[in-house]
């Protein structure tokens, strides 16, 4: 059983880091049919993989999903480079028959034009501070790995999941005003290209509202929130949280289980049916 969609915006996936979800997005990706995937940013981490790497067949088995889909479904990808991605940025645009890498992307829908960007151009410290950036991201991941040994206990004592990190965004003032003032920069940018609205990433923050006149939409990670973004044969846009897909389109067992793991990121499946399942 597929879900049949016009296109799917995901975006974050980090892989190549501890806490990339990859088993989830894979099932995810699995049970998704659609013309145009729009893989907007920070697909591959290789901030991480430059600092201690954790490459795992998981991860290896999301880049075949994504092959596969442009072999045998002609499905038409375009990647966005992203800021933890940026090793490709010298060599935008590029194009591989379904496959299109480049800096933005204006997807045409039923509904008008979408701007297409990853975000990071409007985050000062990513662009003209790479060593705070850099920084930054270290202690996030510190921050992540307390997270997952806070949770293991919450496990133990029979309590259900809660996310220190998103807890912080969602409290902490500077943060809160990071986040408004990353969407309001973002939607006067999709004004400013005449478009009627705009998907990004970036941020881990997922969204569909509009803002003024502009039709926002963040597609979140697949480190914490696990979302995506489909757009419908109708031109309707939906926000998808993978533990509501999941109850739709339940895991088999041995995949419930490795994904179980406390760290999230598990060695793989048993079976590496890749070609059939997509």
């Amino acid at each position: 059983m597929k879900l049949h969609v016009r296109t799917v915006i995901i975006s974050d996936v980090h892989l190549g880091s501890t806490e990339s979800k990859a088993e989830q997005v894979n099932h995810f990706l699995r049970h998704v049919r659609c013309e145009k995937l729009i893989l907007n940013g920070d697909i591959i981490d290789g901030w991480q993989l430059r600092r201690s790497g954790h490459w795992t067949k998981a991860h290896t088995r999301f880049i075949r999903i994504i092959l596969k889909k442009i072999e045998k479904r002609d499905t038409r990808v375009i990647y966005l480079r992203g800021n933890h991605d940026d090793m490709l940025a010298s060599f935008l645009p590029l194009d591989f028959e379904n496959l299109s890498i480049v800096e933005d992307h204006i997807h045409e829908g039923p509904r008008g034009r979408y701007l297409v960007l990853h975000g990071d151009i409007f985050d000062s410290v990513t662009k003209n501070f790479v060593f705070l950036a850099h920084l930054g991201d270290w202690g996030y991941t510190a921050l992540l790995r307390l997270n997952r040994a806070y949770n293991a206990w919450r496990c133990w004592r029979g309590k259900p999941y809660w996310s220190l990190s998103r807890a912080i965004k969602a409290r902490v003032k500077e943060a809160v005003n990071y986040i408004s003032n990353f969407e309001g920069h973002i939607a006067s940018l999709a004004r400013r290209r005449q478009c009627v609205g705009v998907m990004c990433g970036h941020i881990h923050t997922s969204a569909d509202k509009m803002i003024g006149e502009i039709h926002y939409l963040n597609s979140g990670d697949w480190v914490e929130s696990l979302t995506a973004i489909v757009e419908h044969a109708d031109g309707r846009f939906e926000l998808i949280e993978f533990s509501q897909f999941v109850r739709d389109y339940p895991m088999p067992p041995t995949e419930a289980e490795e994904t179980g793991n406390a760290d999230g990121a598990s060695p793989g499946l048993a079976r590496d049916g890749v070609e059939d399942a997509v």
